[in-house]
Formats: structure tokens, C-alpha cells, sequence
């Protein structure tokens, strides 16, 4: 693989998995717009790695303090006291990721993938999804915190997250969505956002990586150690550029630009002349 793609891929993964812009929609559209083979299922696990190392880099203290709970809880049980915030936020976090770890299992073995790549699709969700964000931004109150997060919100945000199967959709783009429509304020929406990530990337890694080991492929590793490398490069300024612009500004100018690709994609995919990206 030529090492510019290897930059571009890092990029786009790195850069679109945490901004509210779909990472797997950008993905399909690098090969159908560069014309470059499929990467593989190694360079696959190798950015989901590199992205999901940057969000545990970025929020170690928020990490620790979860494990820490954690050990902590069976003494605060047997003694009486009240469990931790942190624990609560572990328990609110894997109550988000069920609902997707069961309908991406159910996806991955009985639907054909190739359904859901195509550019039309990509072109509704990208726009859709991006319009229903602004929505929520616009019409819902910024009042409660992270810890204002009940379970119940948890399995309504997980449920949302669903629709990131479809490609165009955004995964952190979706469940900041469902978070702002709970009245979430923006910066705590992608905090606990970025949080879920690394579950539902654990999951979605330790399920191509056993797609790679059973396909008996050889992994190229010095190849998937530059791509993860870069992918966590990117993926540590994204999140970087989303916290702090999240304080001061809204999700606007992500919404403009998905109605823009959206609008493209669309324009490209119902017959626009001298395109093909079938």
C-alpha cells in the first residue's frame, strides 16, 4: 500500500470517528473516489487501535477514576456507603453499548454489508442524520451535566447508536444527538460520547480481528503499526479541537458541512454526468 494512502486513511479515521461526520461513510468514499484497492482487515484493526489508543490517552483521569470505582465497589457494598460517580458512569456506559453490540452481531451475520455501501445511502444518512443533530442542538435546553445521565438515558443514547451502522450516519455524531435531545449540555454530550467509544471500538476491533485471524492472512506489521500510528496521531488532535471548541461554539458548522456532502453525494449518486462511484 502506497504510504500517502496510508496517510489519508489514518486521517480520515483518526479525524471523522469523534467529529460528528462519519467515519465509515469517509471511509467507503476514499477508495470509490481514489480508485485505490481495499485497505484490508489489517490496516482496519490497525486505525480502530490507533483511534481507540488517542480516547483512552485523552481521557486517562476520567479511565482511572472508572477502574478505580470499580475496585472500590465491593467494600463500599459490604460496608453500606454509597457506590462512586465513576462506577454509576462504568454502569451507564455499558448499558449504552448493549444495545449496539447486539444488532452490530445481528448485522454482521445476516445482512449483506454491501446493502448499506452504497453512496445513496451514505448521501441520506449524511444529510439526514446531520439535520436531525442540528434539531436537537437547536430545540433542547443545556441544563444537566454528565452526571445527570440516568440509566434510562444511557439505553436511550445506546439505542440511538444503532443507526451508526448505517454508513453516513456517525457514531459520535448520533449519540451526541441523543444526548442533546436528553438536554445534555454540547461538551458533556461529547465527553460521555467519546467515552462510549471505547467499548463499541474494543468491540468492533476484537470482531475484525477475529475476522482477520480466521481469514489466515498475513499481517503486514510494520504497514499496520505506521497507519495506527498516524490514526492515533489525528485522532488525539480531533478530540482536542472538538472539547475545545465545544466550550465556546455549537454543532453547526459540522451540520453544514454533512448537508453539503450529503447534497454531493446525492447529486453524484442519482445521475449526476461524468460520475460513477458504484
Amino acid at each position: 500500500m502506497p504510504f500517502i494512502q496510508s496517510v489519508i486513511l489514518a486521517a480520515v479515521q483518526g479525524i471523522t470517528e469523534f467529529l460528528p461526520v462519519s467515519s465509515s461513510g469517509h471511509l467507503i468514499l476514499v477508495p470509490k473516489l481514489t480508485g485505490w484497492t481495499d485497505q484490508g482487515l489489517a490496516i482496519d484493526v490497525a486505525v480502530h487501535v490507533g483511534t481507540l489508543l488517542a480516547v483512552m490517552l485523552y481521557f486517562w483521569r476520567d479511565i482511572g477514576g472508572m477502574a478505580g470505582a470499580i475496585f472500590r465497589a465491593a467494600g463500599q457494598v459490604a460496608n453500606r456507603r454509597p457506590l462512586d460517580q465513576e462506577f454509576w458512569l462504568v454502569v451507564k456506559l455499558m448499558v449504552a453499548t448493549l444495545p449496539v453490540v447486539a444488532a452490530g452481531y445481528l448485522v454482521n451475520e445476516y445482512l449483506d454489508a454491501g446493502l448499506l455501501r452504497q453512496v445513496k445511502i451514505i448521501g441520506w444518512a449524511t444529510l439526514g442524520f446531520g439535520l436531525l443533530l442540528l434539531f436537537a442542538d437547536k430545540t433542547n435546553m443545556t441544563i444537566r451535566r454528565l452526571d445527570h445521565i440516568t440509566n434510562g438515558g444511557a439505553l436511550v443514547i445506546g439505542c440511538f447508536q444503532i443507526f451508526a451502522l448505517i454508513p453516513g450516519t456517525s457514531r459520535a455524531g448520533i449519540t451526541m444527538t441523543a444526548a442533546r435531545f436528553l438536554g445534555v449540555e454540547r461538551q458533556d454530550a461529547a465527553r460521555f460520547s467519546l467515552l462510549l467509544s471505547i467499548p463499541v471500538i474494543i468491540a468492533a476491533g476484537v470482531l475484525k480481528g477475529w475476522e482477520l485471524y480466521r481469514s489466515g492472512n498475513q499481517v503486514l506489521i510494520d504497514e499496520a503499526l505506521t497507519v495506527g500510528g498516524l490514526a492515533f496521531l489525528f485522532a488525539l488532535l480531533a478530540i482536542a479541537f472538538l472539547m475545545v471548541w465545544l466550550r465556546r461554539a455549537s454543532f453547526t458548522p459540522f451540520v453544514v458541512y454533512r448537508v453539503l456532502l450529503g447534497a454531493v453525494l446525492l447529486y453524484i449518486a442519482y445521475g449526476a454526468p461524468g460520475f460513477n462511484l458504484s
